[in-house]
């Protein structure tokens, strides 16, 4: 076996020698692009660069590697690369092992500085302030729909929305010596409770369920206490040394979050885009229909309609719409110069690439 493997492996050498010689070839001419980027003051990150190249190393493929795989390794380069210029700060909810800390990752890479925050509204004034360019924050939940935290943020803060990452969620039961014996209270975030809760009903029906700020502070109070479990990420139960009493206890299999990227950055249009607005519309017969009407006349498609109160009077709601297409494209520049004269309320919340996942 030594003899026939040893030739592939000095194959393999001298290919990974070609691959490194080309990484740092990139890695010059993206320190290149970081010197004309400082002469014009021009961003780091430019989300929309960045989806555009992704997109063509999927279509450029020719295999057997995978084009998840092989997107995964080009979003390391980018970052290592986009580390050269400067190293990127992204505010999230932690501590970390969240599932927030996984979707910075799948959108930036590693090589960034991550800044984890205590909740939701934390990752906004980090981000509002400065000390983050960026920050990560889930909006909605494919089991138990949007996290109404984040949408009223979105309707108060100056951020733009600048991209979006879906991740999939897995749950697991974790505690401190990987059973239930002498567990009194299960802890997680209210959401993974009740992306858990037809699991927890038919296995744990009489233990107390405790809802705290994240599933990674679930895992730290784990790791900490004999009489609690966690239900996390197992990234986050290796983080704190918990033992696994049960994997995958989601309720639906396919359970996935979305999260956006906000910043004060405005992405360009990189042909495969979304735009988020928040509307109002005034109380009248037939209000909602006429605002959404030059959607449909200028073929424009909407992807989510979302209500939330507007806790300014009497059954008034705020409506948060996802669409396709960039604020820049003349279909989407059109529909939406009428859509505001018929609304009582108007703002983008970001035009940006969508998610690859």
């Amino acid at each position: 076996m030594t003899d026939k493997l040893k030739p592939l492996r000095d194959q393999i050498d001298a290919i990974d020698a070609q691959i490194l010689s080309l990484l740092n070839q990139r890695a010059k001419v993206a320190q290149e692009v970081g010197h004309v980027k400082a002469e014009t003051n021009a961003p780091v990150f430019r989300p929309e660069r960045e989806a555009q190249v992704l997109r063509g190393v999927a279509e450029r493929n020719p295999g057997p590697m995978g084009d998840t795989e092989a997107q995964t390794i080009f979003r390391e380069i980018m970052s290592a690369c986009r580390a050269l210029e400067k190293r990127v700060t992204v505010a999230y909810l932690g501590p970390a092992g969240t599932f927030s800390e996984q979707a910075v990752y799948q959108q930036f890479g590693h090589a960034v500085e991550g800044m984890p925050c205590a909740s939701i509204d934390e990752v906004f004034r980090a981000t509002e302030a400065g000390t983050a360019e960026f920050g990560v924050v889930p909006v909605e939940n494919s089991s138990e729909g949007a996290i109404n935290r984040t949408l009223d943020l979105l309707l108060q803060t100056p951020l733009i929305i600048s991209g979006e990452v879906a991740i999939a969620v897995h749950h697991s039961l974790m505690s401190k010596t990987g059973t239930m014996d002498g567990v009194t209270a299960i802890c997680a975030h209210s959401q993974a409770l009740a992306q858990c809760q037809v699991w927890l009903n038919e296995h744990f029906p009489h233990v107390e369920r405790r809802a705290v700020a994240s599933n990674a502070e679930a895992a730290r109070l784990a790791s900490l206490d004999p009489t609690v479990a966690a239900i996390a990420s197992e990234i986050a139960g290796t983080q704190y040394n918990l033992g696994v009493v049960n994997s995958h206890i989601q309720d639906d299999p396919h359970n996935r979050t979305r999260f956006v990227i906000v910043g004060h950055l405005q992405p360009g249009p990189s042909g495969s885009d979304r735009t988020s607005l928040v509307l109002a519309v005034p109380n009248k017969a037939g209000a909602v229909y006429q605002l959404l009407a030059p959607l449909a006349k200028h073929g424009v498609s909407m992807t989510r309609f979302e209500s939330r109160p507007a806790r300014v009077g009497t059954w008034e709601y705020y409506f948060y719409v996802d669409i396709e297409g960039h604020v820049q494209n003349p279909a989407v520049t059109q529909a939406l110069a009428e859509l505001k004269s018929n609304a009582a309320f108007f703002k983008v919340l970001g035009s940006y690439p969508t998610s690859l996942n």
